[in-house]
């Protein structure tokens, strides 16, 4: 297999990334409706638009600092096409988290909202990795060197870590969770909660096998803002740890 995976189209070679984000965006709201019939949602139609709007705007605006503080040198040659271009899911989750937050105090919503979209963001996660796994190490999801069986060629004749793979078995992991524990009774807004920290958990832990460059004491904006889910929902995480080992 030679990375970049591209497809060809009158004469032009063009990345599959691309076609991947779109299926994943896609395929991803589809499942959130489909999902969406079989309950009886406590948030009304009118302002899960508002939500959904405030996810976007804050998932946009986050994706793109948590992505450009991810090389602090870079910081300095910083221009509009720099951070247009510039993206991590991590900081999409953590924007989209204070979008939403945001936007239900101005519309005065104090439900937890965020579980019904657990399977629909694991699914297009899943999806959009495959670009990016496509891509080799024109896209920076790619490990450091290895010999570890899973080793891969991406495209600069090094067997490296396949991160982006690595990331859609987790995905497939999450998947088969959440679907073993549907018909559980949890908290409304704890699956979301789970999912936000074992998404980030792995983020962190998957973040010392990639070619980062520290922010503060040696951890990456990755790290930090893995950090800063796991501050933010302490009193989720406690309560858990102590129902599993009390």
């Amino acid at each position: 297999m030679n990375f970049p995976i591209q497809f060809e189209l009158f004469g032009q070679l063009y990345h599959w990334h691309y076609i991947f984000e779109l299926l994943a965006f896609f395929i991803g709201v589809r499942l959130y409706y489909f999902l969406k019939k079989g309950i009886a949602d406590p948030i009304s139609d009118e302002n899960r638009l508002w939500i959904m709007l405030g996810a976007m705007l804050g998932a946009l605006i986050g994706s793109r600092v948590i992505a450009v503080l991810e090389d602090p040198l870079a910081l300095s040659n910083l221009s509009f096409d720099v951070l247009y271009q510039s993206k991590t899911i991590v900081g999409g989750l953590l924007g989209g988290l204070f979008g939403v937050e945001l936007i239900k105090k101005v519309i005065g919503v104090n439900t937890a909202s965020g579980d019904i979209y657990v399977i629909p963001i694991i699914v297009a996660l899943f999806i959009g990795r495959i670009g990016c796994f496509s891509m080799g190490i024109d896209e920076p999801v790619y490990g450091v060197p290895t010999s570890f069986f899973m080793g891969m060629d991406l495209g600069d004749g090094i067997k490296r870590h396949p991160v982006a793979l690595y990331e859609m078995i987790y995905m497939l992991l999450l998947l088969l969770l959440f679907y073993s524990i549907r018909k559980k009774q949890m908290l409304n807004g704890d699956r979301f909660k789970l999912f936000m920290v074992l998404y980030f958990l792995y983020r962190f832990l998957i973040e010392f096998i990639k070619p980062y460059h520290p922010l503060f004491l040696n951890l990456s904006s990755i790290h930090w803002s893995a950090l800063f889910i796991f501050l933010y929902y302490y009193k989720f995480i406690n309560r858990i740890l102590k129902k599993r080992f009390l």
